[in-house]
């Protein structure tokens, strides 16, 4: 039997959010019912709910960033009690076949990971994500939250930690590295905290010095405005591995141009416009411009792991459900340090 639960949504494409209700499947034999406690508020919710992206499913729940406890095991679960602390991310099943899912990068399933919202189901049903008060998920698709973080702090790493955490150790920043992150925002600010706890040389690339103070707090070696054109002249051939986290369309050419050779420029973020690129900028100096997405379910698993070991979760703003739609407003101004995290028991 379903289970009716309150929720957010958007009624259509670029409408405010609004309470409704929804409803979750009944718990099968390898599923999990989570009584979310926290939902971080993405960038990428804001695209999808405002159809920035495109073939957008509405209504919509957003949310990929849930913490919450486990309150009902299906009959056949092994990984989780009642009780539990757990997370669930940007995904909630693929195909488990192909030779991505076999080796736990599910994110890169050939036949395309089933988002935790904004996608159709195996029986061809909308899915809805984390604003709201329960998900009911394969237990396979969850994961569990160390008890060194507090899930408030722990619900953002289900995207915006993974998210940097996949691409820093893909491409080895560690001592002796010097990375550069680009953007201080809800992406960045993981970035800079998990480059520093794995060892590297961090410098923020930010529009402003604005947040220096920030970036140095959180881990910064080093800060440099990107609007100042003596940055890429003076760090010019500087950095083995660049993440960008900006959501904005950048002049590739000159971010290129600070890398060493055999250095990678890693995306991240994603426009919603095309870019530019002359391919000279690439191939002098045999550069390697990259993109990484999220990350499995292992690597997830990991990442909070590291983040508990390391004593740190994300940096947020803890708001009521009735404020989803300023926080929508405040994230486009860039008024927000650095994550806002929806309190779901006022749903």
């Amino acid at each position: 039997m379903t289970t009716t639960v309150a929720a957010y949504a958007a009624p259509a494409a670029n409408a405010p959010l609004e309470r409704t209700t929804i409803e979750r499947r009944a718990v099968g034999a390898h599923d999990v019912m989570i009584d979310i406690k926290f939902a971080g508020i993405c960038h990428s919710d804001i695209h999808q709910a405002r159809d920035g992206w495109g073939e957008g499913i509405f209504p919509m729940v957003p949310g990929h960033e849930i913490a919450g406890i486990v309150t009902e095991v299906g009959p056949e679960v092994t990984k989780y009690k009642v009780g539990d602390r757990v997370g669930v991310g940007c995904f909630v099943d693929s195909c488990r076949e192909c030779e991505y899912c076999l080796r736990g990068q599910e994110q890169y399933c050939t036949q395309g990971m089933t988002g935790t919202y904004n996608a159709l189901d195996k029986n061809g049903e909308p899915t809805y994500g984390g604003y709201s008060t329960h998900l009911v998920v394969d237990e396979n698709y969850a994961v569990r939250i160390p008890e060194g973080i507090s899930l408030d702090v722990a619900a953002p790493l289900l995207c915006a930690g993974i998210t940097l955490y996949s691409p820093l150790k893909h491409w080895n920043a560690g001592p002796g590295k010097k990375v550069a992150i680009v953007g201080l925002g809800g992406l960045g600010h993981m970035g800079v905290k998990i480059a520093h706890a794995l060892g590297a040389e961090v410098t923020v690339l930010s529009q402003s010095l604005r947040k220096k103070a920030d970036g140095e707090r959180l881990g910064a070696d080093h800060y440099y405005a990107t609007s100042d054109p003596a940055t890429f002249e003076e760090l010019a051939g500087t950095f083995d591995l660049i993440v960008s986290t900006v959501s904005a369309p950048l002049p590739l050419d000159q971010y290129l141009s600070l890398l060493k050779v055999d250095g990678v420029f890693a995306n991240v973020g994603a426009p919603e416009e095309p870019v530019s690129l002359n391919l000279f900028s690439v191939i002098g100096g045999r550069k390697t411009l990259a993109g990484s997405m999220i990350g499995g379910i292992a690597e997830t698993q990991e990442m909070l792991d590291f983040c508990a070991e390391h004593g740190f979760g994300a940096e947020i703003e803890v708001i009521p459900a009735e404020q989803i739609n300023e926080a929508y407003e405040r994230v486009l101004a860039s008024d927000v340090r650095y994550r806002f995290v929806i309190d779901t028991s006022t749903i």
